[in-house]
């Protein structure tokens, strides 16, 4: 069984949805099943419960929330993907708080080509687990903001809460 709880943060709500410990999806949604439908078939076998509380995962979440922001770091997490796309989630979650890189700086990073980048843009993209899975840490090489599925307004929110408590 998959369990989700909707969070209130700052900057709107938070699904989170665990399977068996360990984060499957998460957004920044008010409907958990918006994130549940994402999920591979076999994962949506399983059916979704709404919960009050995660323990650990809705306890790091705040803490987050509230300046900490290594609380999210350890949370265990798993998604769907090719190991290629599964190897820029991992690094992705090497990126520092506080910090950006570009889409070729995270292929890089990754032991890609920097003529990667479209392949980081496309795992960022696929990413189920915001923002634990931080793409909202990687920035277009030609400045802004670039596309977040969340909306900017929320990549911005993010970047700028990880600035303000930042240890970068």
């Amino acid at each position: 069984m998959i369990h989700a709880q909707v969070m209130q943060t700052p900057t709107g709500p938070l699904s989170l949805l665990v399977r068996d410990g360990v984060l499957v999806a998460a957004g920044f949604t008010a409907d958990p099943q918006e994130m549940f439908v994402r999920l591979p078939h076999e994962a949506r076998a399983e059916g979704l419960t709404v919960v009050d509380d995660l323990g650990e995962v809705t306890r790091a979440t705040r803490a987050y929330f509230d300046g900490d922001l290594t609380a999210i770091d350890a949370l265990p997490v798993e998604q769907p993907g090719t190991d290629k796309r599964r190897h820029l989630h991992k690094t992705l979650r090497e990126v520092r708080a506080g910090t950006t890189v570009s889409y070729a700086e995270l292929a890089e990073r990754a032991g890609l080509p920097r003529t990667a980048a479209r392949a980081a843009g496309s795992a960022c993209a696929q990413n189920l687990i915001a923002p634990f899975v931080p793409c909202h840490r990687v920035l277009p090489q030609g400045g802004g903001f670039g596309g977040y599925y969340y909306g900017p307004e929320v990549k911005e929110w993010l970047l700028g809460h990880e600035t303000k408590h930042g240890r970068a």
